[in-house]
């Protein structure tokens, strides 16, 4: 049996490891969920003087430390003022030191996004005029390289212990209770466990590296492991630790206690003592990837956390259970065979999982994706399409083997039949031992050449002619021998191996349901790959925010709106009472030659603002050209407007508006725009 069983196995763990290095090393190096959506200073702007702070917005909510997010200067050195505040929101703001020069600074943040995911990026502004710089943010590794892919194949090992842990359990309990006695599904289990274990307690140590440096080194560092502790997911992490202990209570009851009470009322009601336990042990350890993941932030969280824990549930039951039935099939002893009952309720069990599934999966996608579009035009929607065609696949093939589950429990049916028809027929006995003895036959016979050749051997070594009492001789000599007494007990376990590999195979039935379950096994590998790396993907849904974010900052930056015209969004902040406000200009056909030009000003709730002065001027750095000031008259409340606005030659302008709201505060705001 171990000679045939090998190679399929071999085929699953080539399988998983290719399938595992290929997703988890195509993964990219930082998979962000958290997006940045505005900036202050923008991406790129020239601003007439130094800021005080810089301030980021991101999608969601994030977790920062000291060097979340750094400003460095032309030459390279850093001149904020370190820990970031929390300003309104998702915004985030750090303070920047006084007297900063001009030129071209950079500003790199790092952080961590609420579903626990490192998020990394940088940009430039510059003050008074662009200039080199040669500030670098190379180091810029959140969530990738060594550690990344580690940190990744951790998640993957945690999912898949759960799953065989969970599922095997279920599988036992709710479809074939006689499987607690068979190690084979004993060591299944336990080895769920102590892989989702070990799993937990590496994803402990590579957080801190994971979510910061990015280096090996750092994984011991216990410093950044107690700063892990503090955080959600370490929380999390630790829960699931505390939850695993339990667990162990649970795996020792049921395959000691349980497996050793006698059929009867005290049995089913350890029974439903287990199921209820198990359940909520399950439904706990789902909760600890839940509370820390997608299913906490994002539209819904109420709602979506237990929908993830019982996606989760319904993906172990299924694919954890598959694994038991793979398990047994092929493992259980013969006197312990898995029988067609056992395959019916785990056949039912697995529909009731994947409809389960199914609902789930389509409000999950509906809340990441929130678009048909999203499907084809984001990273997470074309792996989604993935997994949707993996599971369909695994229906399919489960589909197949409802088929042969059905003709097993017609055999089963039959067999019955005919042991009836046995008790009446007294001839029946009698052929079916002499068909059992012809089917040993062949076993034995090979055991007794194997012991004519040691006999043969041995006479050889002892010169003895007389082949019955050399015959002898060698007989009470392999009885002392221990060598000789190893190699029958091995020749005995090799009979009774091929006894019950002939049981298992003399149904065809059962032979094509172990083909197709094996089958279901190697895509569900596949399925969880792709799975893994789904939830280390940024949502769709943030993906398009952050695409429609970037497209309206660079429009109010540069160029934009339709039939040609610019217009330019600018806040300002004079410093006195009732300073603060937004400014903008609108100059149409924004081309070479005479163009027409407005400006509104208003308050920062919308409304329109009169101030006692507005000045525009435009320049052209590249060309030394400027600035061409331009005084717009006044139309009405918070409306100025220019006709005749010359602009000689296209270029990356600067757009200069200077905004006086009382006799003595004003300020000039600027940003560059594509003319021409």
């Amino acid at each position: 049996m171990t000679r045939t069983i090998t190679p399929r196995l071999r085929t699953l763990v080539l399988l998983f490891l290719a399938v595992t290095g290929a997703l988890l090393a195509g993964a990219g190096p930082a998979s962000a969920h958290a997006a940045l959506t505005g900036s202050d200073p923008a991406q790129g702007v020239v601003v007439p003087k130094a800021p005080d702070q810089v301030s980021l917005t991101f999608s969601e909510n994030v977790s920062t430390n000291d060097d979340s997010i750094r400003v460095l200067d032309p030459q390279g050195k850093r001149v904020d003022l370190g820990k970031p505040n929390n300003l309104t929101g998702t915004s985030y703001g750090v303070q920047l030191k006084s007297g900063l020069g001009k030129g071209t600074y950079t500003v790199a943040w790092q952080v961590v996004s609420a579903d626990s995911h490192p998020v990394a990026g940088a940009y430039t502004f510059s003050v008074g005029a662009p200039s080199a710089t040669v500030a670098s943010v190379g180091d810029q590794n959140a969530g990738g390289g060594a550690v990344g892919w580690l940190y990744g194949f951790g998640r993957y090992m945690s999912y898949a212990g759960y799953i065989v842990l969970v599922g095997g359990a279920a599988f036992v309990l709710a479809c074939w209770q006689r499987g607690a006695g068979v190690q084979a599904l004993q060591r299944l289990v336990v080895g769920g466990w102590l892989t989702l274990t070990a799993a937990t307690l590496w994803l402990l140590l590579l957080r801190g590296s994971y979510t910061t440096s990015g280096s090996l080194g750092d994984i011991v560092d216990l410093d950044l492991l107690g700063q892990v502790l503090q955080t959600k997911t370490g929380a999390a992490l630790v829960s699931r630790l505390l939850l695993l202990a339990a667990a162990a209570l649970f795996i020792a009851v049921l395959f000691g206690t349980y497996d050793k009470r006698e059929e009867g009322a005290d049995k089913r009601d350890l029974t439903f003592g287990l199921a209820i336990g198990g359940t909520v042990v399950a439904a706990g350890l789902a909760a600890s990837w839940a509370m820390a993941e997608h299913a906490s932030t994002g539209l819904q969280p109420g709602i979506a956390m237990p929908v993830d824990v019982l996606h989760l549930l319904a993906v172990a039951t299924w694919l954890g259970g598959l694994a038991a039935l793979l398990v047994a099939l092929y493992r259980a002893p013969a006197d312990i065979p898995v029988d067609s009952t056992a395959v019916r309720r785990f056949s039912r069990v697995a529909f009731g999982s994947v409809v389960a599934l199914v609902a789930t999966g389509v409000y999950q996608s509906w809340r990441q994706l929130g678009s048909w579009s999203a499907f084809t035009d984001t990273g997470y929607g074309q792996l989604l399409l993935v997994k949707i065609a993996l599971v369909a696949l695994l229906v399919g093939i489960a589909s197949v083997s409802r088929r042969w589950t059905g003709r097993l429990a017609a055999t089963a049916v039959a067999r019955a039949d005919e042991d009836d028809a046995t008790a009446t027929d007294p001839a029946r006995p009698e052929a079916d031992a002499e068909a059992e003895a012809e089917a040993d036959a062949s076993v034995e016979a090979e055991q007794e050449r194997e012991t004519v050749k040691a006999s043969a051997a041995t006479k050889r070594a002892a010169g003895t002619a007389d082949a019955a009492v050399g015959t002898g001789s060698s007989a009470h000599d392999e009885a002392a021998d221990p060598d000789r007494a190893a190699q029958l007990a091995r020749q005995q376990a090799a009979k009774d191996a091929a006894r019950q590999k002939r049981v298992r195979d003399a149904d065809p039935n059962r032979f094509g349901l172990r083909r197709s379950v094996l089958a279901e096994a190697g895509v569900a590998v596949v399925l969880l790959a792709v799975t893994t790396v789904l939830t280390q993907t940024e949502p769709g849904r943030t993906e398009q925010d952050a695409k429609a974010a970037a497209a309206s900052s660079s429009s109010s930056s540069a160029s934009s709106s339709s039939g040609g015209a610019l217009t330019l969004d600018m806040s300002f902040d004079t410093g006195g009472t009732d300073g603060k406000g937004v400014v903008r200009v609108d100059l149409d056909p924004a081309a070479v030659g005479l163009n027409e030009m407005h400006v509104y000003v208003q308050r920062p709730n919308g409304r329109a603002f009169d101030i006692p002065e507005v000045k525009v001027a435009f320049t052209l750095a590249a060309k030394k050209i400027g600035p061409l000031p331009v005084a717009p008259d006044h139309v009405t409340t918070g409306h100025w407007a220019a006709n005749g606005v010359q602009i000689p030659m296209a270029g990356d302008w600067q757009v200069s508006v200077t905004v006086r709201t009382s006799d003595i505060d004003q300020v000039t705001v600027s940003k560059n725009a594509q003319i021409g």
